[in-house]
């Protein structure tokens, strides 16, 4: 069965301008899937549409409000979606007692509640039809608080979770839903934000290419050899402030 075959014609990229985004649009295009890209830039979507030898459609969203996310539904009502990658994210930096209430709620809705309610609009058709998938970007960020990304942090935990959940909802209905927890990823965003790469560091592609192929295969997967050897050992053999304090440091290397 080809990876169209299982998970179908149709997927909505959300996040799709650049980087993580743009890697998965071109991977799944690959494997002969159409894909609906969406992001709040129109320009880059058009022109990451105009580059790919696939179908595209183009969603100009905010996914922070109830209306980007009725676009994206309105944009998709007659095609039958097969997958969905939830890759759209905020991330205030600084500490939180000086950052803009607006800001850490903004997060919140992009990266918890949006992938939620798309859950709740497109699962219920994979599950009736006995296949689809579901991934959602989540991060390394998310395994313990992070100073000065606390709330980013926070949502990638429920992120992390969510999925799991979905995971092992779906997975008898024949849906795959997969947490995929990048560590550094070097995407526009963190190259800017970044004096210099953090070791480590994966490309967008390998990110996008590692999720696609462990889609059905487990709850959660770690993109790149040295962050899966790191992972655990934050998780499971640093004492918990040990591990805080590490992320901690490591953030502070980002810019506002």
């Amino acid at each position: 069965m080809s990876f169209a075959d299982r998970y179908g014609a149709w997927a909505v990229v959300a996040g799709a301008s650049e980087g993580i985004g743009a890697a998965y649009a071109t991977a799944l295009v690959r494997r002969g899937v159409h894909v609906v890209l969406v992001a709040r830039r129109a320009e880059p979507l058009a022109a990451l549409a105009d580059s790919l030898p696939g179908q595209a459609r183009t969603v100009a969203a905010d996914l922070s409000t109830m209306d980007g996310l009725e676009r994206v539904y309105a944009a998709t009502e007659d095609l039958q979606v097969g997958l969905v990658v939830c890759n759209a994210a905020y991330a205030p930096m600084g500490p939180l007692l000086d950052t803009d209430p607006a800001d850490t709620s903004r997060a919140v809705d992009v990266n918890c509640r949006a992938p939620l309610l798309l859950a709740h609009r497109y699962l219920p058709g994979m599950a009736e039809r006995g296949r689809g998938g579901f991934i959602i970007m989540s991060s390394l960020a998310g395994m313990q608080g992070v100073a000065s990304l606390t709330t980013y942090a926070a949502t990638k935990a429920y992120g992390t979770v969510l999925a799991e959940g979905l995971w092992a909802e779906l997975r008898p209905r024949g849906v795959d839903v997969l947490a995929c927890l990048a560590g550094a990823v070097s995407t526009p965003g963190y190259e800017a934000a970044m004096s210099r790469p953090a070791p480590g560091t994966v490309t967008p592609e390998v990110v996008a290419e590692t999720a696609l192929r462990s889609l059905g295969r487990g709850p959660r997967v770690v993109p790149g050899a040295l962050m899966r050897f790191s992972a655990p050992v934050m998780s499971r053999l640093l004492p918990r402030r040990t591990a805080i304090t590490l992320m901690g440091r490591s953030s502070q290397g980002l810019s506002r």
